[in-house]
């Protein structure tokens, strides 16, 4: 049975931004919270994050050596975790903040999801944290996944996901809207952890996520729930033979 996201209550927030001024937003935010952000990751999820991302790394499935893209990498986590199991790294990202405060030995480029500067069929495998939501197109940013994969490769992306159970929902809406925004305020950026949390609701469906994964050329798409839906664990193959 397909999950549906909860529906939000209250009064309604400003919109979400959409198209440029959303590029614009996340590079500008990111920016900003780089120098923190790994400690607010390991608060936000209590430090559960660490395990999901080695998950994350695991369900690659790769021969050592194999080379890997890290798509929206940021300060480095799952590089430095696919480095560990053997992978040749190159990381991704559009925030030049988030570059800087990467603590990766990584080659490093600074890039637009929807624009890989990549050849095509250059990677054996894909990773992403916590970054579907962030991308401004988010079809063009699957296509092109797809375009830099090898046939055959590997696609392994952590995203947020929002509980689908009352008791694991509330739990959820306190800490999300209430916690983090004010350990946001008191560690790093207040306006950037207020919008983080709103963030979920560019993610679609998994029907339409799985439908889209498949449209941009990726077979065997699997989605499974992490947590009782705090977070979620996509697993994808480039199609054709490789």
């Amino acid at each position: 049975m397909a999950r549906r996201r909860p529906a939000a209550h209250g009064p309604a927030p400003s919109p979400l931004p959409s198209g440029e001024e959303k590029t614009a937003r996340v590079r500008a935010m990111f920016d900003t919270i780089a120098p923190r952000y790994d400690l607010m990751n390991r608060l936000m999820t209590l430090g559960l994050d660490q395990a999901w991302r080695r998950g994350t790394v695991v369900a690659l499935g790769l021969p050592e050596g194999s080379l890997v893209l890290d798509l929206a990498c940021g300060t480095g986590d799952l590089s430095r975790l696919a480095l560990r199991r053997g992978y040749r790294v190159v990381g991704a990202d559009l925030s030049a903040g988030m570059l800087a405060a990467n603590g990766a030995a990584t080659p490093l480029v600074e890039a637009d999801g929807g624009r890989l500067p990549f050849a095509d069929g250059a990677f054996d495998g894909l990773v992403c944290g916590y970054a579907l939501r962030n991308f401004t197109d988010l079809a063009a940013t699957l296509a092109e996944a797809a375009r830099v994969l090898r046939a055959g490769g590997r696609l392994a992306v952590l995203e947020v996901d929002a509980p689908t159970s009352r008791l694991w929902r509330a739990g959820y809406d306190v800490w999300f809207t209430k916690a983090v925004p004010a350990l946001g305020g008191a560690i790093s950026d207040r306006e950037a952890y207020r919008y983080l949390p709103r963030s979920v609701a560019y993610l679609p469906p998994t029907p339409v996520l799985r439908r889209m994964l498949l449209g941009a050329g990726f077979s065997g798409v699997g989605i499974r729930p992490l947590a009782g839906g705090l977070s979620q664990l996509v697993i994808a193959t480039r199609a054709g033979l490789p």
